[in-house]
């Protein structure tokens, strides 16, 4: 047989396999167009309007002063990180983040254990443990400034009377402690974000594993120690990175409990103060190009967190 004979069907085949690939292109597209739509909407309200963000960092724009508006290159990001008030922002945000993720964490977790056993009524106490969660953060804000930090008629000093009678201190506890009153008011609604992440790594434990160790005479801190905390590891780092990114972006409690002031302002509220009251629009929008990039970084360790988790699953 000649080799133009064997190359034949060779040919045949690559020519029948084009048709093949330009139908799986077509099905393909087919299936992705009517996700064109949704796209092009988010590319319209997510995309344009943060790169309109970044040219306008980039400009000497104040509208106190329309005349000398124009290109200035990288000064406003210099103003950002060498201006006073801007790093007791940075400062603040902070401690905000850090105190309210790990102490939502700590008590999220001794939650979480409690729930992770059987009892009576046990799902009714698992919704009524969510629902801090589930309310409008101003609205939380809101009840906590004057449900509970009133001075006159707020709850905690209500307390204080109930328990020491008439002569009770009646502290006002948003000028006393301005951030430690913004810091338990989030601590309480996050609890909750934690305690749902931590209970379903609890639940996903091997218990034939620990039932084993039990019966080896381990002792509950032990196969805490030694079993539960290693197994919590990631659940620990996506939960405290998750609610490091809602809480670094955190603009409701601030700017409602304390208005940004007695030094509370944080990153979020300082670029509301910097755009609103300054009116300069390219300090603000530098600053708010930081926040988005950290935001990245931090959504970023966030997911790969997550990605390794569904990896081990």
């Amino acid at each position: 047989m000649s080799s133009s004979t064997q190359t034949r069907p060779r040919v045949e085949q690559v020519r029948g396999s084009e048709p093949s690939k330009a139908l799986r292109r077509s099905g393909d597209w087919a299936r992705r167009a009517p996700l064109l739509p949704a796209l092009i909407f988010v590319i319209l309200m997510t995309q344009l309007p943060f790169v309109a963000t970044l040219v306008i960092s980039f400009m000497n724009w104040n509208a106190y002063y329309p005349d000398e508006r124009g290109f200035t290159g990288f000064d406003n990001f210099v103003r950002v990180f060498t201006d006073t008030n801007t790093r007791q922002a940075v400062l603040v945000t902070i401690v905000l983040t850090v105190s309210v993720v790990l102490v939502s964490l700590v008590l999220g977790l001794g939650i979480a254990l409690l729930l992770d056993r059987k009892f009576r009524g046990q799902g009714v106490v698992r919704t009524m443990m969510i629902t801090p969660f589930l309310i409008v953060p101003v609205a939380a804000a809101l009840l906590w400034k004057h449900a509970l930090y009133n001075p006159e008629y707020g709850l905690f000093n209500g307390l204080l009377t109930k328990v020491f009678g008439d002569n009770a201190p009646q502290p006002d506890w948003i000028t006393n402690n301005p951030l430690l009153a913004i810091i338990a008011a989030l601590v309480w609604q996050w609890t909750p974000f934690m305690m749902l992440i931590l209970l379903a790594g609890l639940q996903s434990r091997p218990l034939d594993v620990v039932e084993a160790a039990r019966i080896d005479g381990a002792n509950a801190w032990q196969i805490f120690r030694s079993m539960t905390l290693p197994h919590l590891r990631q659940y620990i780092e996506l939960s405290g990175l998750l609610g490091a990114i809602y809480v670094v972006q955190n603009f409701d409690h601030v700017f409602t409990i304390t208005s940004g002031g007695l030094g509370t302002a944080n990153l979020p509220y300082f670029i509301y103060q910097t755009f609103y009251t300054a009116q300069d629009y390219g300090r603000a929008s530098a600053a708010g190009v930081v926040v988005v990039i950290g935001t990245i970084i931090i959504a970023t360790a966030a997911l790969r967190t997550a990605f390794s988790l569904f990896k081990e699953s």
